[in-house]
């Protein structure tokens, strides 16, 4: 795995990034001091992975559960099976139009997963971006948590941006390309950084009774 940098795979992979964190910014120390020892947040790799991805775009969390249900059901939810199916086939378990031809496009695109492994950060979310209904986000999103890589920061993710601007005070949430910036200042453990600033944001939601 030359030049892909850490993978994060186990508690105490995510333990020594956040170490290094509090280490080096007294806001991180106390961020870590509120919200105890971070997640692991793997997942597993994979066509899977990606698809829930589309499932979950614009919809609630129970309404792409609901949706994953029924593509299971009819079979409908491995690589190949998806690739086959018809608009219609599709469309019936509750996908939308788009998000029917983003699954389809998924599934024919022939994307070597085992590869993806073993590719740079740059690579992985290049390849991802280029097929239709990935975004950066969905990209990086995977790149961090189903691939565990140490470096990638999901600088558009929202509660990452109002999690940054509730830590270091600002009088705004930060935009993509502000946060980004921010977050050179975590390199090599930006990961750990959204994974202590999405428990950070939790954390704050409770507090304050925001569900």
């Amino acid at each position: 795995m030359t030049g892909i940098g850490r993978i994060i795979e186990t508690e105490a992979h995510v333990a020594e990034g956040a170490a290094w964190l509090a280490a080096r910014d007294p806001r991180f120390a106390a961020l870590l001091a509120e919200t105890g020892p971070l997640p692991l947040r793997r997942r597993p790799d994979g066509f899977a992975a990606l698809f829930d991805a589309i499932l979950g775009q614009q919809v609630s969390t129970a309404s792409a559960e609901a949706i994953r249900r029924r593509l299971e059901a009819a079979g409908l939810f491995a690589e190949g099976p998806v690739a086959l199916a018809s608009e219609d086939d599709l469309r019936a378990c509750g996908l939308s139009g788009p998000k029917t031809r983003y699954a389809r496009a998924l599934a024919r695109a022939g994307i070597d997963y085992a590869a993806l492994r073993e590719a740079p950060d740059a690579e992985v979310i290049a390849t991802l971006v280029a097929l239709p209904g990935i975004g950066r986000w969905t990209a990086e999103i995977y790149a961090l948590i189903s691939l565990g890589r140490a470096d990638v920061f999901a600088a558009g993710d929202l509660a990452l941006q109002e999690a940054a601007r509730m830590l270091y005070g600002l009088p705004e949430r930060p935009g993509e390309r502000a946060l980004r910036a921010m977050a050179e200042d975590w390199r090599p453990w930006r990961a750990v950084a959204a994974r202590a600033l999405w428990a950070y944001y939790r954390l704050k939601q409770r507090r304050e009774g925001i569900r």
